[in-house]
């Protein structure tokens, strides 16, 4: 068999004979060999995204040194009647903190997206809702909310976090932890709030889905703590490509493919590249043309039936507003004489099914702390020490994957109640239960549990005593 060659220009030739050898072996044997040949570009690959990631990550640690996170406690005054568009619009102020570092500031200088931390939380039935921001957007959280509750009142505080241990077991304190995700992709949308208008009178036409949440904050007592946080990072608009392919293939009736991890795709280059190669120097065989299969016409949106364009529509009014990576989580911690997490915890999770929406979305329970099998103890132990400390250093990318919410979703899941909702209210009124009058001035002795966090003051020079003037002798 003579080799297979061919001329180049400037009198060089180019010898195919190996590759000729390699295509006439046995299916097996050959893709044993192209694997032997380039296998080791995909190591290549593999080690030089770990690298890259170990690097991006030693910047992004060294540049967050310098970070100062502040906790704002917000108190709405009941006068102030708001819906929660009020608070949409308060997420759509904070998409500003959006930032897009190019290669130069991301690898090398560290630069990370920065990110929020909502949270509502009742201490031993003490109910406060919460903001955890970094010192660089403390400005635009407080523009944010006085834009819409121009009688609120911002305060600073510590942080609440350390009133719980971090390891477990111990001698004082048990634990349970929830985090929540998505039931569906991202584009598929949850219940939001302005699906919640009943008309029941011709004043009353809004049942604050927040009135069923907050009523399980209100079961905690002495010794108690139920805390509720929602992380939200703005996020570019790319997201929205995702929904837009999902909705092509609505249209067109297909399923959506199943979600492929990068060690999957990685994995798979080993035998595309070798029969891209095969492909590639398969020259002395040759295969017939395809048959053309009939073009079907494209489908038509009239086709579908009501519900699935209800459902594209959905999608469509989701991508229409801004949207957030968000982690939601919630944690119970109390004494262990007093602890008791189905006084909150179940009602918390069935309080979120009211957002849930048949053939769309839902927000469920992905991951607890729970163990089972093999090593119980100490796997129950370790996941307790995660949860804890995910939530005390508001982590958004650990455990399960963040997911995208827009300003609508964020404002249904957190914001202020209206003045109807008396669940907040209700560890006050246990003291008098008939309404007071309207003007009545009431003076509240139930103190706050977060104490207000106060700058050091700095000392005053001390002022050097004048020297004496000198005398003159005349």
């Amino acid at each position: 068999m003579e080799p297979v060659s061919f001329g180049l220009p400037f009198g060089t030739t180019v010898n195919l004979s190996f590759w000729d050898t390699i295509a006439n072996m046995p299916q097996n044997q050959r893709l044993t060999a192209l694997f032997a040949i380039v296998g080791w570009t995909v190591l290549a690959l593999i080690f030089f995204y770990m690298g890259s990631e170990l690097w991006l990550e030693h910047r992004r640690r060294k540049h967050m040194v310098n970070w100062q996170w502040v906790l704002l406690a917000i108190d709405v005054p009941p006068l102030e009647i708001q819906s929660p568009k009020a608070v949409e619009q308060i997420f759509a102020h904070l998409s500003g903190a959006l930032i897009s570092p190019n290669i130069g500031e991301k690898y090398w200088q560290g630069i990370k997206q920065k990110w929020f931390s909502l949270e509502i939380i009742s201490i031993e039935g003490y109910i406060q809702f919460l903001i955890y921001t970094e010192s660089q957007f403390r400005d635009l959280v407080e523009a944010a909310i006085y834009a819409q509750y121009p009688m609120a009142e911002i305060t600073e505080v510590e942080d609440y976090v350390d009133m719980i241990p971090n390891t477990y077991p111990n001698e004082t304190h048990e634990m349970v932890s929830i985090e929540f995700g998505l039931e569906a992709e991202d584009p598929y949308p949850i219940r939001t709030y302005e699906e919640f208008e009943h008309t029941v009178t011709k004043d009353f036409m809004f049942n604050d889905p927040m009135a069923a949440i907050l009523e399980n904050f209100s079961r905690i007592g002495t010794g108690e703590n139920f805390w509720f946080q929602l992380v939200i990072q703005p996020v570019a608009q790319k997201w929205k490509e995702k929904a837009i392919d999902l909705i092509k293939k609505i249209i067109a009736q297909k399923k959506p493919q199943a979600k492929t991890g990068i060690m999957a795709s990685l994995g798979s280059l080993p035998l595309e590249a070798a029969k891209m190669t095969f492909e590639a120097i398969r020259i002395n065989e040759f295969e017939e043309a395809p048959v053309r299969k009939k073009e079907e016409a494209p489908p038509k949106i009239s086709d579908l039936t009501p519900g699935v364009k209800d459902t594209i529509k959905a999608i469509e009014d989701k991508i229409s507003k801004i949207g957030f990576s968000t982690k939601a989580r919630v944690i119970y911690a109390a004494r262990k004489d007093v602890f008791n997490p189905s006084r909150c915890m179940q009602g918390f999770v069935g309080s979120l099914n009211q957002f849930n929406y048949a053939g769309r979305n839902a927000i469920i329970p992905k991951a607890f702390t729970e163990a089972a099998y093999a090593f119980k103890t100490y796997r129950l132990s370790e996941l307790k020490r995660k949860f804890t400390a995910n939530y005390k250093k508001r982590k958004l990318k650990v455990q399960k994957n963040p997911y995208i919410l827009n300003t609508e979703e964020l404002a249904t899941l957190w914001h202020f109640p209206l003045p109807l909702v008396k669940t907040p209210l209700l560890q006050k009124a246990m003291a008098k239960r008939a309404e007071p009058p309207i003007n009545l001035p009431i003076e509240t002795t139930e103190e706050s549990p977060l104490r207000k966090k106060i700058e050091p003051t700095k000392e005053p020079p001390k002022e050097e005593p004048p020297e004496p003037e000198e005398l003159t002798y005349g």
